[in-house]
């Protein structure tokens, strides 16, 4: 009898995994998380578009990254202005490593609730009169929900830095 409930266990987790894998690059989720995390990086990190990243934000927001330690929502808000946008004469640039992104959805009775995102990003830096050149990179985790129809950032997990060779 135990032998037959762990078999049949072991099907329903592969049958679960088989359904709830990774989305297509061309699914409507996928699309609309590239686009959430366009949002957060390319407008939030890289322009410095504060007020439209703290809108992307859930409460209890959680950062927790391998060498700057945890935050919370207001001080990740925080460390963007003060580190992050506040020199135009060295901003640091995120890019997303090509090819890298992966969406996992996550579902609750069968609605879809949020999504887990991991993808590699690199780090730049731009300075007046000088090619942008590379100073790290990094893995990335961002659980995201979806609330009142947006998708919001609930999670984010940043590790793995190494710098530039």
């Amino acid at each position: 009898m135990l032998k037959k409930s762990i078999v049949i266990l072991g099907v329903f987790t592969l049958l679960t995994q088989i359904s709830y894998s990774q989305v297509s690059k061309d699914s409507e989720l996928y699309l609309q998380l590239q686009k959430m995390d366009s949002l957060v990086f390319q407008e939030g990190f890289n322009k410095c578009n504060l007020i439209s990243l703290e809108e992307t934000i859930a409460e209890g927001f959680e950062f927790y990254h391998d060498v700057g330690g945890s935050q919370g929502k207001i001080l990740f808000m925080v460390s963007m202005k003060n580190n992050i946008c506040s020199s135009p004469e060295r901003k640091p640039i995120r890019r997303l490593v090509k090819g890298s992104l992966e969406v996992f959805p996550l579902y609750n009775q069968g609605e879809i609730y949020g999504a887990i995102q991991n993808g590699d990003h690199e780090f730049w830096i731009q300075e007046p009169n000088k090619d942008l050149y590379q100073t790290g990179a990094a893995k990335f985790s961002t659980t995201w929900l979806l609330m009142d129809g947006n998708w919001v950032m609930k999670n984010v997990l940043s590790f793995d830095h190494k710098a530039a060779h």
